[in-house]
């Protein structure tokens, strides 16, 4: 398989239906202009595709209280909820893109958001939560298509002129979807219900299909052969499985057949999974990336990082519901200043870290974000939103504002530009993985019950201790930044997703485009 198809973000600008006019490139190169009417419904398809899946992302949070006294669920239940489609997502992101590369970008984004769209459906009409975790894990391999086909379309379709323009465009669009996640989710299920968490994603989806099919030129790489690396992908996936089952199973089995057995498992498949890496010709995951000091480091500080941002998103709006007792559209509402944040000051910090380097923005960005995570100790019964919510939110968002976009820059440049998207690929999987161990480990670690969230002061006990370990991952990884992070050579770098309001993960970037077409 060639490296365009094994990497998710390096794509060959190749559409089959260019688009002549002024400005075009040469035969044989993407031609599509941003100012063009084509352009326009281009840019418009991937926000809708990478919209949809980011609003997701941080709408179902805010559901979770309901979900699971509707359904009878336990925490573990709400746990598997939200990891369901993380694992899925995480273990299929890196799959994803080569998929686009070899049967035609469109086709796969479209069939991504088709996936996502009917497993949406699915869940809202759940009627239990065996239902609604297998139909997560249904929307997270939809995720695993559309959320790297979405940028993939830009990279392939537009001329390199235009490219960076139309990728801002995506990526500052795509964040204003993500900021507004937890205020709309909030609003329905306090309105229509939970179940139209999911259901909203119809109407986006359908649009999203007719206008892709309609607007969007096909493009694929035609360098793209050999075989694609499933059992790579499928061990990856049954490693994180194995090893989140026993962690969530944990407080309701102890130290029994059903923990151990899944916890060995997972270990035993881990090994496999980089044996197979390892011996491939043409791996998912070229683990010899792993040998640039840079990249590794930046990847273990991410993995420490974005497993606190998880397990503090997930447990937080737990908090404010459960023991404070807001609604879930105030819950939700309360969330917004740190994305808020992000989208108006994430670009200027990218600036910033060009001009000082990585090693001090990467170092400050996780103190500040664990001090804003153990301010939010001081939220319990009758809490204050000015008082005691909305100061800790600010110093958290004000740290990931200094975190993310360095954080990205530095995966970017710590390895060669054709390798670049491959880079930020990984990255972004890395923390998808530990935001899904953090949602399973937290609340054993901090002694959550299995009905621990319908408890006040069980939980609030609970929620002071993860915040705790949260601050102390944290500060473990601007220890590891400080420590490791000593190159210059970030400052090079200019990603081009300057805008990134998501969570969950870094945001996925084609590294520097402006460089010329990959590949050639």
């Amino acid at each position: 398989m060639s490296d365009s198809a094994r990497d998710p973000r390096r794509v060959s600008p190749q559409p089959e239906e260019p688009e002549a006019g002024p400005g075009a490139g040469p035969p044989g190169t993407a031609a599509v202009r941003l100012g063009t009417p084509t352009g326009r419904w281009v840019v418009l398809t991937a926000v809708l595709g990478s919209g949809m899946a980011l609003l997701d992302s941080t709408v179902v949070n805010v559901a979770l209280p309901h979900i699971g006294r509707d359904l009878g669920a336990g925490l573990a239940a709400l746990q598997w909820t939200v990891n369901a489609y993380m694992l899925t997502l995480a273990g299929l992101i890196l799959l994803g893109g080569s998929l686009g590369d070899r049967y035609g970008r469109r086709r796969v984004f479209v069939i991504g958001v088709v996936w996502f769209a009917l497993a949406s459906l699915l869940c809202g009409i759940a009627p239990d939560a065996g239902v609604l975790i297998a139909a997560r894990a249904l929307q997270g391999v939809g995720g695993a298509l559309l959320t790297p086909g979405s940028l993939a379309l830009l990279q392939a379709v537009f001329h390199p002129d235009d490219r960076a323009a139309a990728v801002g465009a995506w990526s500052g669009l795509g964040g204003v979807a993500a900021a507004v996640g937890p205020f709309v989710g909030g609003w329905l299920v306090d309105g229509p219900g939970w179940r139209w968490v999911f259901l909203i994603n119809l109407p986006p989806a359908a649009l999203c299909v007719l206008v892709a099919r309609r607007h969007v030129p096909e493009t694929r790489d035609p360098t793209a052969h050999g075989r694609f690396d499933a059992a790579g992908a499928a061990l990856g996936a049954l490693t994180l499985a194995a090893v989140t089952y026993a962690l969530i199973a944990a407080p309701d089995k102890g130290l029994s057949a059903w923990v151990i057995v899944p916890a060995v498992a997972g270990v035993l498949l881990g090994a496999a999974f980089i044996r197979t890496e390892r011996r491939r010709p043409d791996p998912m995951l070229p683990l010899g990336i792993f040998r640039v000091r840079l990249f590794s480091a930046v990847n273990v500080v991410t993995f420490f990082v974005y497993a606190a941002f998880s397990g503090f998103f997930f447990l937080s709006v737990l908090q404010l519901q459960v023991v404070v007792g807001w609604s879930a559209l105030v819950a939700g509402t309360a969330l917004l200043p740190t994305t808020v944040l992000m989208l108006l000051l994430s670009s200027r910090s990218g600036r910033i870290a060009q001009r000082v380097g990585p090693r001090v923005p990467l170092t400050v960005g996780p103190l500040l974000c664990a001090a804003g995570m153990l301010l939010m100790t001081r939220v319990g019964r009758g809490a204050s939103y000015w008082r005691d919510v909305l100061p800790p939110l600010v110093v958290l968002g004000l740290g990931m504002v200094t975190l993310v976009a360095p954080l990205t820059a530095t995966v970017l440049a710590s390895v060669d530009v054709a390798r670049a998207g491959l880079a930020s690929g990984i990255n972004n999987a890395a923390a998808r993985a530990a935001g899904l161990i953090a949602v399973a480990a937290l609340p054993l670690a901090a002694g959550m019950g299995p009905d621990a969230y319908r408890d006040p002061a069980a939980f609030s006990g609970a929620f002071d201790l993860a915040m705790v370990y949260c601050a102390g991952a944290l500060v473990v990884g601007a220890g590891l930044a400080w420590w490791t992070i000593r190159e210059p050579k970030p400052a090079s770098c200019h990603p081009e997703c300057a805008f990134h309001c998501g969570v969950s993960a870094p945001p996925l970037d084609p590294g520097d485009a402006g460089a010329g077409p990959v590949g050639t």
